[in-house]
């Protein structure tokens, strides 16, 4: 718990930075326990806790209760009027009241053609609606304050209000291996990413995340390498490109042994959250035969 300016009981989130006063064990924000230690590598890494088991986080009129802790469940009760975006297999329960509706995305052909959702839904209260990602893991609730934007990694998004605007983009990190007929594109962090705004009202996110999730401020200029598929989201100030080393027996030779190793370059200024369990990114192996090297999100 990080104390902050305004007196007795007030205090800032060191995850999601949300500012309260008079909290009680899990922080209005974002769910995560406020009476433990923040625990931080000597490398900078922050640990993000997952949400205490039964913590309600409060979202305008409406909120969110997120419950269980090996597969958690995020338990909306919607006020009257205020809805809920997601992708249609997140859903898992719903009270009769709440209408649910297509949403429309623009790109839909390409979207399919990526393997992403194309039928997004829209939900709107009064009543209760559940959701639930079939797999073990945590799940993140990432409070967007008004002019704040984050990009989330392909298929981790859970769940969104209607406070926070929604729209993806090509990411621009790939490499091309073959040639002619055997050509062949590989997307290590996806073809496309997920981006969340909060125009001019707070918002909050949910996606999902698989074994310990850590956090990391860059500063302007700094600069770290991750696993492609390791890395849950960014704030959209952080810039990105495909980086690929191979090992050398010296400096000097040009053979080389082993794999070549696939990272993405991510500088600063902002956050960054990984997993630690992570998918294998795919490389077939054979010469790199084009790519984009470079390129800044």
């Amino acid at each position: 718990m990080i104390p902050a300016a305004g007196g007795p009981g007030a205090y800032v989130c060191p995850y999601c930075r949300t500012s309260a006063v008079g909290v009680g064990r899990s922080c209005p924000g974002c769910g995560a326990p406020v009476d433990v230690a923040a625990k931080a590598s000597v490398s900078g890494w922050l640990e993000l806790p997952a949400a205490r088991d039964m913590a309600r986080i409060q979202c305008g009129r409406s909120s969110v209760q997120i419950e269980g802790t090996m597969v958690p469940v995020a338990d909306f009760a919607l006020a009257p009027g205020e809805g809920v975006y997601f992708p249609h297999h997140e859903l898992l329960w719903k009270e009769p009241g709440v209408v649910v509706t297509q949403r429309g995305l623009k790109g839909a052909w390409k979207r399919m053609m990526a393997g992403l959702p194309v039928h997004m839904l829209d939900a709107v209260g009064p009543g209760r609606i559940a959701f639930s990602r079939d797999a073990a893991g945590e799940t993140l609730a990432i409070p967007l304050h008004p002019g704040a934007s984050v990009d989330v990694r392909e298929h981790i998004f859970m769940v969104a209000t209607h406070a926070v605007a929604y729209d993806w983009f090509e990411t621009g990190v790939w490499f091309r291996t073959g040639t002619g007929d055997d050509a062949e594109t590989h997307y290590p962090i996806g073809m496309f990413m997920d981006r969340f705004v909060a125009p001019s009202q707070p918002g909050l996110l949910l996606i999902h995340a698989h074994g310990n999730s850590f956090l990391r401020q860059l500063a302007p200029g700094e600069r770290i390498l991750v696993k492609p598929s390791a890395l849950l989201y960014k704030d959209s100030s952080v810039s990105g490109h495909m980086h690929v080393e191979r090992p050398r027996s010296s400096a000097q030779s040009l053979w080389t042994w082993g794999e070549r190793y696939l990272w993405l370059a991510l500088g600063g200024p902002g956050r960054v959250a990984v997993q630690s369990a992570y998918g294998h990114t795919h490389d077939p192996g054979g010469p790199i035969t084009g790519g984009a090297t470079e390129y800044r999100w």
